[in-house]
This record gives C-alpha cells, structure tokens and sequence, in this order.
C-alpha cells in the first residue's frame, strides 16, 4: 500500500458531510422566498421535470437510488448483455443502404466497407433493392467477414435464400455467414396493415438453428412504433409484447425455449436525448431478462441490440443539424450498450444518401469508438445515479405496457385491435401540441431557420412500405407552413412579409425583435426589420415600403405603455391587415400576441392564409 504524503491539500475533507435532509431543508428556505411554503420531500418534487410515460428528473440523486445491477454479462442483463460489452473491438458499425440500383449500391457498400463500416443493413423488396439485384449488389462482398442484415418485408424468404445461394456459390462455410435474415411478421403488419408470413419465419428459424448458427431468423423492429410517436416505454413494450409472441410461435414449432430466444435480435431507435437512449437500451435488456426467467430459461434472456438513429428526430429543413443529431444519438446507443449501431445520413429525408453524407455517418461511429474511446469501459453509465434511476422508469413502463398488450391477447390481437395505434397517436398528438408551441424545440426548423438555405438535390428514394401505423415526423407541422411559402415564392418572387415595427432604442427592443423574426421566420415568413426603429409619424411610411401585409410591434413592456396604441392605430390607418404585438400586453388596436409558448403553428397558419398564401 501507497502512503501519500501530507501536503496540505485536505481535498474538503474538514468539512462535515452533507445530508439529503439538509439539502432538502435549504431548497426549501429558497422555495419560501418565492412565496411556496413547501418542505422536505414535496420541496423536491417541486424542482422535478415530468416526461413522458411519466418518466421524471429529480433535482438531486444519491447512491440510496442505486439497487445491485449484477455484472456485466449476467442476468438481468442491465449493464450489457456480454461480460466484455464492445470492448474487444468497439460496437458493429452497421450502414444502411438504400435505392433500387444495384450497380450504385455495390459501390456504397464496398466504398462503405473499405473505410470503417463492419456490417450491412439492406432492404429489400419494396421500398428497397430489388430481391434479383442482390448477388450484384454483394459482389466483391467477404460474406464470412461482413454480417449481412437482411430486411425485405414480404420478400423475406426469397431475400433469405437467395442470400444463402450466394453464399454456397462462392463456398462459404454455413457456419461462418453472420447476420440476420430480418423476418419480422408482426412489424410487417405494423408497417402495411397486412399480416405477415409467420411459417416463413418459423422455417427461417429451423433452417438457422440447423445449420447456420451465426445467423438469427427474426429481428424485432421497434421502429415502426417509434415512428407512429410512442414513447420510449411504448416502443419497448410494443417490440417485448412482438418477441414474445415470436417465442411462443418457434417453441410451438418445436425450438427449445433457449433456441427460440437465440433466433431474435431486437432493433431500437437512439434519440438526441443521449440519457433517455442510454436509459431504454438498459431497460430493454433488463425487461427481455425478466421475459427470458418467466419462461425458465434466464440465461437465455441476454437481448441483442441493433440501435438506429430516429427518422423522427430527422429533419428535412438545415439538414445539416441531423449530423449533431445523430452524433449525440449514436453516443447514446454505444454507451447504452448496443451491439449494433446504424448512423442514417444527414440527407436521409431528402431523398438516397449520397457519399458524403454516408461517410459523415459511419465516420461519426468511427470518431466515438477510436477516438472518444467510448467502447474502452464496459457499461459507462454504470452508477450513474440518474441513469440507474430513469432506467429503472423505463423498464417499469415498458413492462406496463407489455402487460397490457398481454391482457389484450397478445401484439397481434392488440395490433389488429387498435389498442397499439391508440396508445401510440395519444402519445403523438400530446407531443405534437408541444412541438406546436415551441415547447420542444427543432433547431433550424422551428427555432432560427435559414429562409435562404439552399437545400442539397438528391436522387429519390424509393417510397417505403406503407399502409398500417403513420409514420411521424418532429418537423411536420412546421415543413407543412416552410412547403406554402416555398410555393408562393416560387409563383410570385417573393415570400409572405411581416414588418417588424421595433420602437425605441436598440435595448429596449432588440431582444423581441430577435424573437419575433425568428418565430415568423419558422413559418416561412420574412421579417422586415428597416427601417431599425420606428414611432407614429413614421411607421405608416416604412410600413407601406416594406411590402408587408401585417406588422408586430416590438419594444419593452414600459414603451408599449406609451406608444403602441398610437403605433397601432397608424399601421392599420397605412394598410396592415393584422398588427401583432411581441409579448403579453393588451393594447387597442393589437389583434394578437406572439409569446413564449404560444401557439406557433396556429398562428402562423392563420397569418399565412390572411395573406393569401395557397
């Protein structure tokens, strides 16, 4: 043992150590000056933040929140399903390709291959690569280095065999192939409204468990529920409730308990929430363990994950931001501990990918194993008394949900029921009315977008499989009001106008002035801020030079006292058809307030269709 020697430096440790209760106490006496006579527990909860399904942040946690999580490898799995977790090499980075041309596709997936991509993802079928382009598509393709996931919808058993056709031709070994054939009938349905082929995956599931032990028949695609606006405990328990009626349909066949859960691998979107993404891996691996020991076989339960970056986060307005988004989403999932990581391009919405952009996405996981050394710890988030705390809500959720989906006979008969599309739209519009207000913010689409950004052109992608559960986008309300200016720029030369009418010095309005353009701008509306400021005798000139339909007036709470009811009346006298005010006062002459909070899309909607925008 290693004495160090008494420098001097104590490190705090003269202090006596703090208690929750006294910190609990002087939360309090903080509380009580802002007139809430609120203590001890209640005081807490009073700086606590609600999420979705319930899902709560404390202000402070202590390692009382912390129960035993095992070891990693062990049951329940939490702190990773292997005892090593990724890091022998860092997480399998898995790119998704996609388009109809399998001549370009054989280009991305070796240009992909050569430069730090260590698996494929290919759909199939529709919305994807034709089943006959894929022995082009895998030319030149190391079958027993590169796993190869498979994902074809209808298609699946053509997919599957022509797959193992190309690899028996070129004499790789059965044992060697890795990858998943991605036979998912219940998501097929969530995706289409059609019931899938449930022998065909059952047959899939025999064929691997025969002869192709590298390989896993089934995937469990959360996606479809992510991207009809679930939750995170809803897409958990939607993709559980699907694995588990999968165990039961493989051991009906004949598998044993312990094959039938060695058959799936389960698929979830990472979020730019980085600690709700850690939080549901480890909950997803903790709740399919407590599957896996309700059927007896507890060893069997460690889940395998493939996490992709949400479509629903993606936006199609300044793309370019979808490159952070999926950064932080991409970090989510490797310390979540995912097995598999798929990094979507930042042009994914606008149409096929293109080189650039699929080398920012594999780069982004290449960055975060080899140089942020992420992989290097097994379970980083381990103890983190946070995560340890929202993991154990998620988990608690989720299995909320799978119970009731039980009770409901199933994910099938729920699915076909209506129950899971239910669950999943009340989720969605009560979320929608926050993106509405701005509550949850969309950086360059409803906060500080580019009215003259040039998107980039992109071939378009073939349309995906449609039909069952909607599929939802974070930007959609506001892309609705973008796609009306864009149309009436393009058929006039000019976007609709609003004419800011700042009064008084820069101080006293330049910080409303910066939230008004700003709003309006989300709505495809042009802001005219000229001349800088602007008073009763001067406002109806500058008002009739700037092209403008409507006008909002911006200043302090004090000048609105004095000036915006003469202002008003002056605007409306020179032509304005509406005058807003920045802020929450009540004048005469003012038709509308635009706030913090407000109802954005409404109100940009009916500014748009007051100025005649189609």
């Amino acid at each position: 043992m290693t004495v160090l020697p008494d420098d001097g430096l104590s490190l705090a440790a003269e202090f006596p150590d703090a208690t929750h209760d006294e910190w609990q106490r002087l939360v309090s006496g903080v509380l009580r000056k802002a007139g809430k006579d609120i203590s001890g527990t209640a005081a807490e909860d009073e700086l606590s933040t609600t999420f979705d399904d319930g899902l709560h942040a404390r202000p402070l946690y202590t390692a009382h929140a912390v129960p035993d999580r095992g070891l990693p490898g062990f049951a329940p799995f939490v702190r990773g399903a292997r005892a090593e977790g990724n890091t022998p090499g860092g997480w399998d980075v898995r790119q998704r390709h996609t388009g109809s041309d399998a001549e370009a596709l054989r280009d991305a997936v070796l240009g992909d291959l050569e430069n730090g991509v260590t698996s494929l993802w290919l759909p199939l079928g529709e919305g994807g690569l034709p089943v006959a382009g894929l022995r082009r598509a895998l030319e030149g393709v190391y079958l027993d280095l590169a796993p190869v996931a498979l994902d074809a919808g209808a298609e699946t058993a053509e997919a599957a065999d022509a797959f193992l056709r190309i690899a028996e031709e070129r004499g790789v070994a059965a044992d060697a192939l890795r990858g998943t054939f991605g036979a998912d009938p219940l998501g097929y349905e969530a995706r289409t409204g059609t019931a899938g082929d449930t022998a065909t995956a059952v047959a899939l599931a025999r064929k691997a468990v025969a002869g192709h032990p590298g390989i896993r028949a089934l995937t469990v695609d959360a996606l479809p529920f992510h991207e009809a606006g679930g939750s995170a405990a809803q897409e958990l328990g939607a993709s559980l409730a699907t694995g588990l009626a999968y165990v039961r349909e493989l051991t009906g066949a004949g598998l044993t308990l312990a094959e039938a859960f060695g058959q799936i691998e389960f698929r979830y979107a990472a979020v730019a929430d980085q600690f709700l993404t850690i939080a549901k891996l480890r909950a997803a691996r903790r709740v399919w363990a407590r599957v896996a020991e309700v059927c007896g076989v507890p060893e069997a339960g460690a889940q395998r994950q493939h996490a992709v970056t949400s479509p629903v986060m993606m936006t199609r307005r300044d793309p370019w931001v979808n490159m952070l988004r999926t950064t932080v989403a991409a970090l989510g999932a490797g310390v979540g501990g995912a097995d598999a990581v798929t990094v979507l391009p930042f042009d994914q919405e606008l149409g096929v990918p293109d080189a650039f952009a699929r080398r920012i996405a594999r780069n982004t996981s290449t960055i975060l194993i080899e140089e942020s050394h992420l992989a290097r710890v097994t379970d980083p988030a381990g103890g983190s008394y946070f995560v340890e705390s929202l993991t154990d809500q998620v988990a608690e959720a989720a299995w909320a949900f799978l119970q009731e989906i039980e009770r409901a006979g199933g994910q099938a008969k729920a699915l076909r029921a209506g129950l899971v599309g239910e669950r999943l739209a009340a989720t969605w519009a009560a979320r929608s009315a926050k993106l509405a207000r701005r509550k949850e913010p969309v950086t360059g689409v409803s906060e500080f977008p580019n009215l003259a950004e040039k998107l980039p052109e992109r071939t378009p992608a073939p349309a995906p499989p449609a039909g069952g559960l909607p599929r939802v986008r974070r930007d959609e309300a506001f892309e609705a009001l973008r796609a009306r200016s864009d149309a009436h720029l393009t058929a006039t030369g000019s976007r609709p106008k609003v004419f800011l009418a700042a009064l008084g010095p820069a101080a006293a309005h330049t910080a409303r002035v910066t939230f008004a353009a700003n709003l309006f701008q989300a709505g495809g509306i042009e802001p005219v801020h000229d001349p800088v400021t602007v008073t009763a005798e001067t406002v109806a000139e500058a008002f009739a030079a700037s092209g403008a339909a409507v006008a909002c007036l911006c200043s302090s709470d004090a000048l609105y006292a004095e000036e915006a009811e003469p202002v008003a009346a002056a605007l409306k006298a020179a032509g304005a058809g509406q005058v807003l005010l920045a802020g929450r006062g009540e004048f005469g002459g003012v038709d509308r307030q635009v706030y913090a909070g407000c109802p954005a899309v409404d109100l940009l909607t009916s500014l748009l269709d007051h100025m005649g925008v189609a």
